[in-house]
């Protein structure tokens, strides 16, 4: 019973590092893509080469990644960017970014994730959110984050921690800095520049307000959101939940 429960788990973890390899190498397609195949001059891609990096993908697969998003040579990206509005149970507002190279398979899996919460139409709740840039950085030694964020350009600054982003050491001084959409690549370049290391620079949506959620609550919220990411097309998951 122990070897079969050892087999299982080891295939488990495979399996959640292979999602987890797919969408980072969907990411850098589409940062490629939109930005540019040069990571100096691309934050967005710099910043997503580093963590697939850190997570052992090979360089040849970032390197394919790269050119398939910046259509160099005979691969070229084929990927619907579409975005699902919603609620998590307990009516916490959510965002759902989905990449997909089958909208037709895609969307009607992403409603059947949504029948426990419930799915709105499109513009039906974006106007609970701010659409802004998102840089999460860190770095070994202690400093006032709300100073580089003056310095680096940002609007406003949170402290992160390794419990809310595994890219951050225990012990680091993370930090994630808000800043205007047209301002993220600077405010990625400003860090990177002064001793930060930049895990995370994108686009990203940011709660206006947050519903007042019990434990219990905030578990059954926890869950259906971890179902949603947990799906391989599922880019990104903006939710009103601290």
């Amino acid at each position: 019973m122990g070897r079969q429960w050892l087999h299982a788990k080891r295939e488990v973890a495979g399996l959640k590092k292979g999602q987890a390899t797919s969408k980072l190498v969907k990411e850098i397609s589409v940062a490629a893509r939109t930005g540019g195949p040069d990571p100096d001059g691309n934050a967005r891609l710099f910043a997503a080469c580093e963590k697939a990096r850190r997570a052992s993908v090979s360089r040849e697969v970032i390197e394919r990644a790269i050119n398939k998003g910046a259509g160099i040579g005979g691969e070229k990206l084929v990927l619907d960017h579409i975005v699902f509005e919603g609620y998590a149970p307990h009516k916490v507002p959510l965002i759902v970014e989905v990449l997909t190279d089958n909208n037709n398979r895609t969307a009607p899996e992403i409603r059947i994730l949504f029948k426990k919460g419930q799915l709105g139409a499109p513009g039906s709740n974006k106007f609970l959110f701010d659409h802004v840039g998102l840089v999460e950085a860190h770095r070994a030694d202690a400093v006032d984050i709300e100073e580089a964020a003056i310095e680096a350009g940002a609007n406003e600054v949170e402290p992160l921690a390794h419990e809310q982003n595994d890219d951050i050491p225990a012990g680091a001084t993370g930090a994630k800095f808000i800043a205007e959409r047209t301002e993220t690549a600077a405010v990625s370049k400003w860090l990177a520049a002064n001793g930060w290391t930049v895990v995370t620079s994108e686009l990203g949506y940011v709660a206006k307000q947050f519903p007042t959620l019990n434990d219990e609550q905030a578990a059954e919220a926890g869950e259906f959101l971890h179902a949603l990411d947990e799906h391989d097309d599922v880019h990104r998951v903006w939710a009103a939940i601290k």
